[in-house]
Protein backbone atom coordinates (compact mmCIF):
# COMPACT_ATOMS: atom_id res chain seq x y z
CA UNK A 1 0.00 0.00 0.00
CA UNK A 2 1.42 3.59 -0.88
CA UNK A 3 0.49 7.06 1.66
CA UNK A 4 1.37 10.19 1.38
CA UNK A 5 1.18 13.11 3.12
CA UNK A 6 0.70 16.62 1.35
CA UNK A 7 0.66 19.87 3.71
CA UNK A 8 0.48 23.24 2.27
CA UNK A 9 3.33 25.41 2.81
CA UNK A 10 2.77 29.26 1.46
CA UNK A 11 0.20 30.45 -1.48
CA UNK A 12 -0.20 26.72 -3.56
CA UNK A 13 3.36 25.11 -2.83
CA UNK A 14 2.47 21.95 -1.32
CA UNK A 15 5.05 19.55 0.57
CA UNK A 16 4.13 15.87 0.16
CA UNK A 17 5.69 13.16 2.54
CA UNK A 18 6.29 9.61 1.88
CA UNK A 19 8.23 6.54 2.14
CA UNK A 20 10.67 7.00 4.77
CA UNK A 21 11.04 10.51 5.13
CA UNK A 22 11.49 11.68 1.86
CA UNK A 23 10.09 14.58 0.96
CA UNK A 24 9.13 16.20 -2.40
CA UNK A 25 7.46 19.91 -3.33
CA UNK A 26 4.47 20.66 -6.04
CA UNK A 27 3.04 23.56 -7.12
CA UNK A 28 1.33 25.72 -9.74
CA UNK A 29 2.93 27.52 -12.39
CA UNK A 30 3.57 30.83 -12.04
CA UNK A 31 0.73 30.97 -15.03
CA UNK A 32 -1.88 29.75 -12.94
CA UNK A 33 -1.17 31.76 -9.59
CA UNK A 34 1.72 29.62 -8.15
CA UNK A 35 5.43 29.93 -8.04
CA UNK A 36 6.52 27.40 -10.30
CA UNK A 37 8.44 25.62 -7.33
CA UNK A 38 7.81 22.38 -8.09
CA UNK A 39 5.78 20.35 -10.73
CA UNK A 40 1.82 21.12 -10.89
CA UNK A 41 -0.51 17.85 -9.49
CA UNK A 42 -0.87 16.95 -13.47
CA UNK A 43 2.54 16.63 -14.40
CA UNK A 44 3.29 14.04 -11.40
CA UNK A 45 0.15 12.30 -12.48
CA UNK A 46 1.92 11.84 -15.93
CA UNK A 47 5.26 10.88 -14.12
CA UNK A 48 3.84 8.08 -11.89
CA UNK A 49 2.33 6.97 -14.93
CA UNK A 50 5.11 6.92 -17.33
CA UNK A 51 7.84 5.74 -14.73
CA UNK A 52 5.53 2.61 -13.96
CA UNK A 53 5.45 1.94 -17.75
CA UNK A 54 9.04 2.24 -18.05
CA UNK A 55 9.42 0.51 -15.11
CA UNK A 56 7.53 -2.42 -15.77
CA UNK A 57 8.83 -2.86 -19.38
CA UNK A 58 12.59 -3.04 -17.87
CA UNK A 59 11.42 -5.56 -15.11
CA UNK A 60 10.35 -7.34 -17.86
CA UNK A 61 12.53 -7.17 -20.44
CA UNK A 62 15.27 -8.47 -17.50
CA UNK A 63 13.68 -11.02 -16.29
CA UNK A 64 13.59 -12.31 -19.93
CA UNK A 65 17.69 -11.35 -20.20
CA UNK A 66 16.45 -9.02 -23.21
CA UNK A 67 19.25 -6.47 -24.33
CA UNK A 68 16.64 -3.72 -23.39
CA UNK A 69 19.55 -0.40 -23.10
CA UNK A 70 16.29 2.53 -22.47
CA UNK A 71 12.43 3.00 -22.74
CA UNK A 72 11.17 6.91 -23.20
CA UNK A 73 7.82 7.71 -22.12
CA UNK A 74 6.65 10.72 -23.33
CA UNK A 75 2.79 11.40 -22.12
CA UNK A 76 0.53 14.48 -22.38
CA UNK A 77 -2.74 15.02 -21.06
CA UNK A 78 -5.52 17.14 -22.07
CA UNK A 79 -9.52 17.63 -21.17
CA UNK A 80 -11.67 17.84 -24.27
CA UNK A 81 -15.21 17.51 -25.33
CA UNK A 82 -17.09 13.62 -24.73
CA UNK A 83 -18.11 14.09 -28.03
CA UNK A 84 -15.04 14.94 -29.54
CA UNK A 85 -13.39 11.27 -28.44
CA UNK A 86 -13.62 8.79 -31.14
CA UNK A 87 -12.10 6.52 -28.97
CA UNK A 88 -14.31 6.88 -26.23
CA UNK A 89 -17.58 3.98 -25.70
CA UNK A 90 -18.97 5.67 -22.40
CA UNK A 91 -19.74 8.81 -21.81
CA UNK A 92 -21.04 11.66 -24.33
CA UNK A 93 -21.97 14.37 -22.32
CA UNK A 94 -19.46 17.06 -20.68
CA UNK A 95 -15.91 16.65 -20.62
CA UNK A 96 -13.37 13.70 -20.16
CA UNK A 97 -9.36 13.41 -19.59
CA UNK A 98 -7.24 12.27 -22.86
CA UNK A 99 -3.54 10.74 -21.69
CA UNK A 100 -2.05 9.82 -25.36
CA UNK A 101 1.35 8.40 -25.08
CA UNK A 102 4.54 7.09 -27.25
CA UNK A 103 6.68 4.51 -25.87
CA UNK A 104 10.36 4.17 -27.53
CA UNK A 105 12.02 1.02 -26.82
CA UNK A 106 16.17 1.15 -27.66
CA UNK A 107 18.14 -1.81 -27.66
CA UNK A 108 19.47 -5.11 -29.88
CA UNK A 109 15.65 -6.25 -29.87
CA UNK A 110 14.07 -8.40 -32.66
CA UNK A 111 10.95 -7.21 -33.67
CA UNK A 112 8.93 -10.28 -31.57
CA UNK A 113 10.88 -9.22 -28.45
CA UNK A 114 10.11 -5.30 -29.54
CA UNK A 115 6.83 -5.73 -29.84
CA UNK A 116 6.26 -7.53 -27.12
CA UNK A 117 7.61 -4.90 -24.55
CA UNK A 118 5.10 -2.56 -26.31
CA UNK A 119 2.19 -5.18 -25.01
CA UNK A 120 4.26 -5.23 -21.76
CA UNK A 121 3.81 -1.45 -21.74
CA UNK A 122 0.02 -1.56 -21.60
CA UNK A 123 0.34 -3.60 -18.82
CA UNK A 124 2.00 -1.36 -15.81
CA UNK A 125 0.01 -1.18 -13.03
CA UNK A 126 -0.22 2.62 -12.66
CA UNK A 127 -2.06 2.17 -16.10
CA UNK A 128 -4.33 -0.45 -14.79
CA UNK A 129 -5.79 1.91 -12.25
CA UNK A 130 -6.04 4.72 -14.22
CA UNK A 131 -8.19 2.37 -16.72
CA UNK A 132 -10.34 1.15 -14.18
CA UNK A 133 -13.15 2.44 -12.01
CA UNK A 134 -11.69 4.32 -8.67
CA UNK A 135 -13.32 4.61 -5.36
CA UNK A 136 -11.92 7.88 -3.31
CA UNK A 137 -13.16 7.57 0.18
CA UNK A 138 -12.25 8.91 3.88
CA UNK A 139 -9.25 7.89 5.49
CA UNK A 140 -10.12 5.77 8.66
CA UNK A 141 -6.78 5.91 10.69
Amino acid sequence: MSEVTVTSLKNLQNEVRYGDNRTLLIDEPESLGGDGAGPDPYTLLLSALGGCISMTVTLYARRKNWPLERVTVRLRQQRIHAKDCAECTGATEGYIHRIERSVTIEGALNEEQHARLQEIAHKCPVHKTLSSEIVITELKD
